[in-house]
């Protein structure tokens, strides 16, 4: 099975740059980024690969937090779940006075 994912990878990999190749070659033309007080000119691919490498940056820091929310979540449940064990625990063991 890790054979076929790592072939799964290598074509992947193999066309996102068959794509960019491709998407470069469409675009030759120049853009103007005003952003803020700065004025950048760059090549549109250039341009899209950017925008699109920050936006998987963010999406990827975004899904890091939300699963160390995750994480923290969980330690925070099975800390709970032990102290409740052991307080039903020490409930069974106590003796039943008043039973009659």
């Amino acid at each position: 099975m890790t054979i076929l994912k790592r072939i799964a990878l290598a074509l992947l990999i193999v066309l996102i740059f068959t794509a960019m190749i491709v998407f470069t070659a469409g675009n030759p033309g120049e853009l103007n980024l005003k952003l803020l007080h700065w004025e950048i000119t760059a090549p549109i691919s250039l341009a899209f690969t950017s925008a699109f490498a920050i936006g998987w940056l963010f999406g990827v820091v975004c899904m890091g937090l939300y699963a160390f929310k995750l994480a923290n979540e969980r330690r925070l449940l099975r800390r709970n779940l032990r102290m409740t064990e052991n307080e039903v625990s020490s409930l069974r063991s106590l003796p039943l006075d008043d039973a009659d």
